[in-house]
């Protein structure tokens, strides 16, 4: 099955679901915050939602991560 997500924006989100913060994000995969917070604003873009949260929950009903 083809995913939605990148490898990357699925490692960011899988970190966000485990409460990682931007900056630890970012310190865990060797990117920048801005780097972090493109990616994300990617995501919300691809899913039209507003929010990471509608993100986190489109995502995990799509299947794309597990909480």
């Amino acid at each position: 099955m083809h995913s939605l997500l990148t490898k990357r924006e699925k490692e960011i989100f899988t970190l966000l679901v485990k409460s990682y913060t931007t900056k630890e994000i970012a310190q865990q995969l060797y990117i920048s915050e801005k780097t972090v917070r493109n990616h994300i604003s990617n995501v919300i873009q691809k899913l039209g939602v507003e929010s990471r949260i509608q993100a986190v929950l489109e995502l995990v009903k799509m299947k794309e991560i597990d909480l």
